[in-house]
This record gives C-alpha cells, structure tokens and sequence, in this order.
C-alpha cells in the first residue's frame, strides 16, 4: 500500500452547512486553548510521582488502552500477542500487528484520538500503515526518552490544571503523598494530581476477594470491619484521609443504581450476611443499594461530590477475566432503570442543596425520558457527560439533544476524559470542545440562543461547570 499523509483538518467535527461551520470555528477558537480540567479518570500515579519516562510505544499507547486491544481482540488477535499481561510479547511485534490492523479503527473515536496524538504529540506526517509501523515505533519510542515526553513535562505541555485518578480505600495513596511532597518543594513541579474514593472493593459482596479486602480495611484503618458500625466508621475514615489527600468525589460503578433506605436494624442485618459471605444475589444488589444511600449521607456530611456510573456488565468475558483480569475490554452497556431506583435516595436527601450527586448512563434511552427530567428537578443531581461506549461525536451530540430541553446546560458538568491512556487526555477534550461548540452555533443559527450566550456557554461547558461541579 502506499504512505498516505497523515493530516488533522482544522474544522473537523464541526457542522458542514458553512455559516454553521463558521459560527462553530469562531466559538471553537476562543476555548480550544483553555487549561484541561480531568476530574473523574484512571491514570496511574506513579507516573507523576516517580517522572520516569514511559517506556516505548507499546507501553504507552497500545498496552493501557482497553479501546484499542478490545478492537484488536474482536478481530481475532490474541492479548498476549499485544502485549497484554504478557512480559515476553516483543514489543516491536506487538505494534507491527497493531499498525498492520490499524484500519479496522476508521470511524471510531480510537481512531481519531490516536492520529492527534501522532500528528499533533509526536509530529508523524504519515498515516499508521504495516509501512510505517517501524517509523512511528522508532519515534515514538526515540521520544518518550527524552525530558520532554516523560509525564509532568507532557501535563505542562497540554496545560493540564488539574487531573484526579480513582484509587480504593485500600490503597495507601503513596504517590499521592509523593507528589503533594513534590508540590511543597521549593521550586518543584507544581501539577495538581488529586484522588477519588472509589469504594467498590468493599462495597460490592461480589467484588473478587471481598471478605479478604474487608479484613485488610479493618487493618488499614483500625475499624472492626466485621461489625456494621465499625465497617460505616471505616468509611468515614478513608473518606476524610482521601480528602486530606486532595479529593474532592467518590466514585461508584455499580451495576444498577438501585438505592435503599433500610431501618438501622434491617442494614445491620443484611451487613451480616454479606461480610460472613451468607448472602444471595439480591441480598448483593440491596447492600450495594443501601451503600450508595450510606455514601450519599457521608457526602453531605464530608462535601465529596458522588459519581453514579452504572449500567455496565463487568467482565463479560470469563475466559479474558480468568487470564488477564479487570478492566480488558469486556465490560458491555446494558438496560438501566434510575426513576424508581433512586427514589429511596431521593426521598432521603434529593432536595438537600449542600449534595452534589452526578448521573452517568450507558444506556442512552433514559436521557430524555428520566435523567433529564430527574436533573432538572433534584437540586442535588447532575448529570455527567456522555460516557465511555457515548464518548465519541455522535454520543457527545446525542447527550446534547436529549438532555438540554429538559435539563438545560447547568444540570451538566462539563466534560471528563474517564481515561487510562494518558495522551487521550488531550485528544478527547479537543474532540468534545469541537462538538459542543458546534452545537451550540446551531443553536443560534436556529435563533435559539444569542452569539454572545454561545460565547458563554463554550467556556462554561469547557471550564468552568467542570470546576464548580467536582468542587476544584
């Protein structure tokens, strides 16, 4: 085949009717260059704590990216030959597969986060091809040895504000540690890194290991663990030792989000039965139930914001969770139900204006129907951006026509990345910056709103709900 050009239109993704495009262009331009805000994401710590380089272009773009691998395991090729949880794969020959297969990507957002990372990151003008692969390799690889790829030099680089990762209660939060110490040197680096408390491990009775993890709770904090009170204190803890640490939210993936409201004696009970592993999958569900309503009332009393990402079939694949694990690709969309599901949390604090609760969705049938209006109702509920399967032009837009009529822009947060691969970062707040602005120049091509209120909702979608919402 021959070496094509690798070139980034300067108007993509925004609206083909030329005076739309122009509006867009011109609204576009005065926020494509604001800071980046990433409140809710899975980088990992480290990076920022110990600053060493990232490795090659397999370790950096091809390994850490679920996106990418699921595509490539679809297709038939093996993880171990990618590179995944496998120490022996070549990582030359992991990328010539990669690069050989690179067009099963065109029209995704993979596709089009990883050529502005080439293009605009790494300088490439050719496009990924078998042709190319040992160009963008070397590059790539020859690059991210330098000073000026390793990651604080990189979050500098892309005007990175603020950036929070999601860590159990069980972690000790050492890099975090390692970095706010870096911070208070005299002329150290200066990046904002910042936790969440993401409690799932022991939260969830179906969570791999979770008696084990509640025994390693009550040892990290001191809490017997086994009894329900000294398990809520335990929380109570770790959630302020996270807040000491930089957080400002919890995050929680659940499988539905169901609430509960049990009486005292009835949660104690039930808590009963899941730390002695005596339990049934509904006994399950109505815990994780009753802990997002425990979280809820924790975070009224703590000011962390909460996030709800539910609605995802984790480890749909046992075979790829039995070899490699969490988090590689099979966790599939599935139906989800939040107005009768979130009535027993509602009932308890909905109209509490000190909580700040936000609403994610894989299933994009309750945009309108329920979480718009339920947003557009509560003063504690918001509802966040476009999400993981939705993160993409479409998605972004559909979010957009389903949910302004009823929910308006200012029961949303802005955007979050929610991302592991640390140069996506850039690329994903580029693509949602371009597909806001473009909504909103048709909004005032349709005389919807004014030039000047378009003008002031591209920096607010882009900054600054960001800012308010997760409390930076």
């Amino acid at each position: 085949m021959p070496i094509r050009p690798l070139e980034l239109h300067p108007d993509r993704l925004l609206p083909a009717d030329p005076a739309t495009r122009k509006l867009a262009r011109e609204l576009y331009r005065h926020v494509a260059d604001l800071p980046i805000v990433s409140p809710h994401g899975h980088t990992d710590p480290r990076w920022f704590a110990g600053n060493e380089t990232f490795g090659n272009a397999t370790d950096l773009l091809l390994i850490p990216d679920h996106y990418v691998f699921r595509m490539l395991y679809s297709q038939g090729i093996a993880m171990e030959d990618l590179g995944v949880r496998n120490p022996k794969a070549d990582p030359r020959a992991a990328w010539r597969l990669f690069a050989d297969n690179y067009f099963l990507f065109r029209g995704t957002p993979s596709r089009m986060w990883l050529d502005w990372v080439f293009a605009e990151a790494f300088g490439i003008s050719a496009q990924l091809s078998a042709e190319t692969s040992d160009l963008y390799f070397d590059t790539i690889t020859e690059k991210l040895a330098t000073n000026d790829f390793r990651p604080r030099a990189l979050f500098d680089r892309y005007g990175i504000e603020a950036i929070a990762t999601t860590e159990s209660p069980l972690d000790t939060l050492e890099y975090h540690a390692a970095i706010r110490a870096e911070n208070a040197r005299p002329g150290g680096w200066q990046g904002k890194v910042i936790t969440a408390y993401r409690p799932d491990p022991v939260v969830d009775p179906e969570f791999e290991g979770f008696r084990d993890n509640l025994a390693k709770f009550s040892e990290i904090t001191g809490e017997d663990c086994l009894t329900w009170n000294g398990y809520l204190a335990a929380h109570r803890q770790r959630r302020r030792f996270f807040a000491d640490m930089g957080a400002t939210s919890t995050d929680h993936g659940h499988p539905t989000p169901r609430t509960a409201d049990l009486s005292p004696t009835d949660a104690e009970a039930l808590f009963d039965k899941v730390s002695k592993r005596a339990f049934t999958a509904e006994d399950a569900e109505l815990f994780r139930a009753q802990m997002l309503t425990e979280m809820a009332g924790m975070s009224l009393d703590d000011g962390l914001v909460m996030q709800i990402h539910p609605g995802a079939f984790r480890n749909h694949n046992a075979r790829v969770f039995d070899r490699f694990g969490r988090d590689k690709g099979a966790d599939i969309p599935s139906r989800t139900e939040y107005v009768a599901n979130l009535k027993p949390l509602l009932d308890k604090y909905g109209n509490e204006p000190g909580l700040s609760i936000i609403l994610f969705t894989l299933d994009e049938s309750t945009y309108a129907r329920e979480l718009a209006p339920l947003a557009g109702h509560y003063p504690c509920l918001k509802l966040g951006p476009a999400w993981w399967f939705h993160d993409s032009p479409e998605g972004m837009r559909r979010f957009r026509r389903m949910t302004t009529e009823t929910a308006g822009f200012y029961n949303t947060v802005g955007f979050n990345d929610d991302t592991r691969a640390f140069l996506s970062i850039p690329a994903r707040h580029d693509v949602a910056r371009r597909i806001d602005c473009g909504f909103l120049a048709e909004l005032v091509m349709e005389h919807r709103i004014e030039d000047w209120e378009a003008a002031e909702l591209a920096r607010d979608l882009t900054y600054n709900l960001v800012k308010k919402a997760y409390r930076l």
